[in-house]
């Protein structure tokens, strides 16, 4: 049972529901106050949950996009972040909003903010289900952000290690023994 290898929960399935209604309205209510919907762009395979629950709360009829970026091997960022899977859609002149599961060490977020600028974006937003500030490395925010946690090793509701526990419907610091 995958539930046995989490050695504390840190956000409640209902916590994060929660929380997803309140992001969802502030974002609603930034867009309508500039008359703009942006396409949301999720991060796969991680942002999946955490933006399907923060859509249902959307009102404004909304284009979805995916990208697979990569920057993790195991525990460990690599260093170098690579576009696997680009959006379909074009991003000039667009407004863009980046649904990322954790800003963590931020070079990912750095990597594909810059991409969409080069793309002519005309805006480009970050919501993230998790903020890690003590692992960043690079001089980047979510503008949107559901909760900070502390630098422990965490996974659910999408996170994962080496693609196993992003079914768990809460956040759940896994215990050492399993990733040392």
């Amino acid at each position: 049972m995958i539930s046995n290898d989490i050695e504390k929960i840190l956000v409640s399935q209902e916590a994060i529901t929660k929380r997803c209604k309140e992001l969802a309205a502030q974002i609603e209510a930034d867009y309508n106050a500039i008359g703009e919907v942006p396409i949301v762009v999720g991060l796969l395979k991680g942002s999946v949950p955490f933006m399907s629950e923060l859509m249902k709360y959307f009102t404004f009829p909304c284009e979805l996009e995916f990208m697979k970026v990569s920057s993790y091997d195991g525990t460990e960022s690599i260093g170098d972040v690579r576009i696997d899977l680009d959006m379909m859609t074009s991003a000039k002149n667009k407004y863009i909003l980046l649904v990322e599961d954790i800003v963590d060490t931020g070079r990912t977020l750095v990597e594909v903010t810059k991409m969409f600028k080069n793309k002519k974006a005309k805006d480009v937003k970050i919501v993230s289900l998790l903020d890690k500030p003590d692992r960043r490395t690079c001089d980047i925010e979510a503008d949107y952000v559901g909760f900070e946690v502390p630098n422990e090793f965490v996974v659910g509701f999408g996170l994962d290690y080496n693609q196993k526990y992003r079914n768990l419907p809460y956040i759940g610091v896994l215990k050492p023994e399993i990733y040392e």
